[in-house]
Parts: C-alpha cells; structure tokens; sequence
C-alpha cells in the first residue's frame, strides 16, 4: 500500500525552514489554516510559491461553511451545512439546488486561488449531541444527508474539486471533542449501519468520494481496542471490504488528542498504515510532522503522490465576473450570510 505525509506551515508565506521540508519526498499535500491567510492576494501568492517550489504538491483546507471556514475576510461567507437541511424540510427540490450551488461556490473560489482540495463534505448526523459536529451536519436523517451531499459534491465536482468525506462511521452521535480528548459511541454496529453510514454507503456505491476521513472516535461493539482512524476492522474490512470503497483514506489529524492516546507519532503514522490510512495528515507540530516523515522513510514505504486529487479549474477568466458565479449566486443568495 502507498502512503504519503500530509503537513502544515506556519504563516502567510514560506520561510526558508518550509522550503527544506517540504521539499522531502515524503510529503505530497499541504493543509492551511487561517493563520495561513490575510486576503485573497496573500493566499494566491501563498499558493503560487508552494507549487513552484514542488507543482506536484497538493494544498487543500477545512473550507466547509459556518463554524469552520479558514478564510473569510474577502472570501464569501458560507452558511453552516445544518440550513440546507432545514430548507429540505420546507422545498427538497430548491435545498438540492442550493446545495449543489454552494458546493460549486466554495470548491471554484478555492480553486480559483491555487487551493486543491476542501476536505467536505460532512456526511454525519445531527443528533443534537454534538457541540463539535452541531450544525456542521446537514441533517439529522441518513436519507437527507445522502441526498444533499450528493448534490453539494455534484456542485463540487462541477467546480473541479473531488469531494473527500467525513468523519466515518459517524461522529455525530458522541459528546467529546475528539480534538482534546478520547471520545467512545457505545452504540452496536446494526444502529451505526441503520444510521450513520448510510450516506457513506450510498455515495461509495455510486463512486462519489475520492477520498474519506475517519473518526478518531472508539465504536466498542465493533473495535474496543482502536478508533475508527486506526481500526482495521472499520477501514480494511468494513469500508474497503463491505463497502468497496477505492479512494484515499486520510489519517484525521495525528496530533489530536484522540489520537495521542496510540502513542508517539512514529507509532501513530504506523497504526495508521497498518489499519489502512494511505494519507498520514499531521498538523500543528513541525517536529511530530518531521518524525512521522522519517518514519515513512526508515521504513521505506511506497510513496503516494496525490496528484489525481489536483483540482481542475472550470471557470476561463475572473470567477467573480463570470455567468457561473452569478447563477450560483442567485441560487443560493438567502442561505448566505451578510457578505
């Protein structure tokens, strides 16, 4: 199996100390975070110094909407998820058409910038629980949250963005923050396969997803032992076997609380390739990043490139002067928050 390090930088342009370690072999993606961003001319210039240093490397964002937007300030603003899922309830037929439009409009703006990837969209449910996935989920019901993301990620694809989901099985249903500690769903596999992975089931059948996030999330009845992100009962025999999906699997963050608990990061990019992770996604902490890149290399793992993830502009001249800009627009207008 191949496998690639995913890593960060740390600000608004590249410092002599990201040039020599992103120039490693190793590393094939990049992840930004706000503090990567001040406008929209910063982050293009950003984006063009990363791929003329390696044009084979791909940059990608947690770009989703609502709470979790990395930029904004001269971005549009995107609405949380959870307001298209309240519109199906009142028009399904009009929600459909926002959601694919707002999956058009945050993947070409990205994109238009020099970004490749928005790990989106969020495939779990709103089970009122969950302070960390809340309104960030489409719906509470599997068959909405099915029928909406499709339609986000047709928007998406329309774009010339591949659509990476997340976070699987589901991690809806758990109260902890898996960014700071362990967080454990007690439920049986029958209610997570009833519930939470229906969408997953339904747009891997269809070949929607290139790539999908695990949970660093513990599903007892299924595996006591590991989360989701390091279970190869959940990646290699469930989604790889059952499933039959054939894309990437993305580590979440290996510098989350809910992955410490496997050990040093050495350990934790191990785990994670032996339970099936093909993308060993590391930010935050240059030195954890670095040891999980010479353990790729002591090891001699065969490297992935993630260049079938590259994005692919659709849009000829300035996006925001165009008829697709403006159509989605108006598609999507009172979903949007005041710009």
């Amino acid at each position: 199996m191949s496998i690639c390090v995913m890593a960060d930088v740390e600000g608004l342009e590249l410092t002599s100390a990201d040039r020599e370690f992103l120039l490693q072999p190793e590393i094939s993606g990049l992840i930004l975070f706000s503090r990567n961003y001040k406008n929209p001319v910063q982050l293009k210039a950003l984006c063009q110094s990363i791929k003329a240093l390696r044009a084979d490397l791909v940059i990608s964002v947690d770009q989703e909407g609502g709470r979790v937007q990395r930029f904004r300030d001269g971005f549009l603003r995107l609405p949380a998820m959870r307001h298209l899922g309240t519109e199906y309830d009142l028009d399904s037929t009009s929600a459909l058409v926002k959601s694919r439009s707002l999956g058009w409009l945050m993947a070409a703006e990205l994109i238009y910038h020099g970004i490749d990837i928005s790990f989106a969209p969020v495939l779990d449910l709103d089970f009122d629980r969950s302070g960390v996935i809340g309104d960030r989920a489409f719906a509470s019901d599997p068959e909405i949250v099915y029928q909406l993301t499709k339609a986000f990620i047709q928007g998406m694809k329309n774009a010339g963005m591949s659509a990476t989901a997340k976070h699987f099985p589901g991690h809806g249903h758990v109260e902890a923050d898996s960014h700071k500690e362990l967080p454990t769903d007690p439920r049986a596999f029958d209610v997570l396969d009833q519930l939470d992975l229906i969408p997953f089931k339904k747009l891997i059948s269809e070949d929607q997803l290139s790539a999908i996030m695990p949970a660093h999330v513990v599903y007892p009845d299924v595996d006591a032992e590991f989360t989701a992100g390091f279970s190869a009962i959940w990646l290699q025999k469930i989604l790889r076997e059952t499933l039959g999906f054939k894309g990437l699997i993305y580590s979440d963050d290996l510098s989350m609380e809910g992955a410490a608990a496997s050990g040093s990061p050495s350990v934790r990019a191990e785990k994670a390739k032996e339970a099936g992770c093909n993308v060993l996604l590391i930010c935050n902490h240059r030195e954890a990043a670095q040891e999980i890149v010479d353990t790729v290399r002591s090891n001699k793992w065969t490297l992935l490139s993630l260049t079938d993830m590259k994005a692919q502009n659709s849009v000829v001249g300035d996006l925001y002067q165009s008829s697709q800009w403006r159509e989605h627009i108006r598609n999507a207008n009172d979903l949007l928050p005041i710009q």
